[in-house]
């Protein structure tokens, strides 16, 4: 389970982190399993529809289990299978990178993060960085801890 205090840890140091790097105005969201919002704070300046993004991208690593930039990835191999889950989910799924699982220190998902408003490889970067600052892993972090983890990597 993650908790208000930890969601808000994790969105408030990519903030932080992304006025540091001096990223366009972001906006983040912290979702439990079954993509339950949890918290959600947009920067002043952040652009139109950037919930529904931050929140796909989040939507899109717990329902196919790897991170959005995955599922990007994925979406570019198999458009037919691509294309049948984003029907099934009602469009729900934004596949690009920024979207990161939150894993426990087990390797058990306890969540998921979206974030917008920069590069995809700066989203991705951040939701990263606001993982481990509120103490969780990352996919990457999990990848040799065995076949029961289900991890997959771009790697």
């Amino acid at each position: 389970m993650i908790t208000l205090a930890q969601a808000n840890i994790i969105i408030e140091t990519i903030i932080k982190r992304g006025a540091e790097l001096q990223c366009r105005p972001l906006s983040v969201v912290v979702v439990e399993p079954g993509c339950v919002v949890k918290a959600f704070q947009k920067e002043d300046g952040s652009s139109m529809v950037r919930f529904e993004m931050a929140f796909g991208k989040a939507y899109a690593s717990l329902a196919l289990g790897r991170s959005s930039k995955l599922v990007r990835i994925r979406n570019e191999e198999k458009p037919a299978f691509m294309n049948y889950l984003f029907g099934a989910t009602d469009n729900k799924i934004f596949p690009e990178g920024g979207g990161m699982l939150i894993r426990a220190g087990n390797g058990d998902v306890v969540g998921a993060v979206g974030v917008t408003g920069d590069t995809e490889d700066r989203d991705e970067e951040l939701a990263a960085f606001g993982i481990r600052a509120a103490g969780f892993k990352t996919d990457e972090d999990c990848a040799g801890m065995g076949r029961g983890i289900n991890v997959r990597q771009t790697k």
